[in-house]
């Protein structure tokens, strides 16, 4: 099992981290923040890359699930989402597998919990064009 699903689309860096956010709202999942790694990276060590954004991404209902489920859980949460420029016009979308990373945990009912957010995650990434 990957621990990750992604897609690569045709687009502008900027117009897809707005699909994608786009997307996450229209399934309940909300931003709670943002790293521009390329930046982050810029300035603490003077490296470059490829626009590299990475988006902590929660879905309050499951989120308070989960902690229902597993209190300790929040070491875990939330989900990221990675928006990579790949070239001026090709951008890869990328989502933590939850029920892979969720696996670590010896509980049935947070498994079961992570396949319905995995299922959420994989329409959203898979639907972008």
């Amino acid at each position: 099992m990957s621990y990750y699903f992604s897609k690569t689309i045709d687009k502008d860096f900027d117009k897809a981290v707005l699909s994608v956010k786009k997307s996450l709202k229209e399934e309940g999942f909300g931003v709670l923040f943002e790293l521009d790694m390329q930046k982050t990276f810029k300035e603490k060590i003077g490296a470059e890359m490829n626009k590299y954004l990475i988006l902590g991404v929660c879905n309050p209902n499951f989120g308070f699930k989960a902690l229902q489920t597993e209190p300790n859980i929040g070491t875990m949460i939330p989900c990221n989402v990675v928006v990579r420029e790949l070239t001026d016009k090709k951008v890869e979308i990328s989502a933590i597998n939850p029920v892979a990373q969720m696996s670590i945990v010896d509980n049935e009912e947070l498994i079961n919990l992570a396949k319905e957010i995995q299922k959420k995650l994989s329409k959203i990434i898979h639907q972008l064009e």
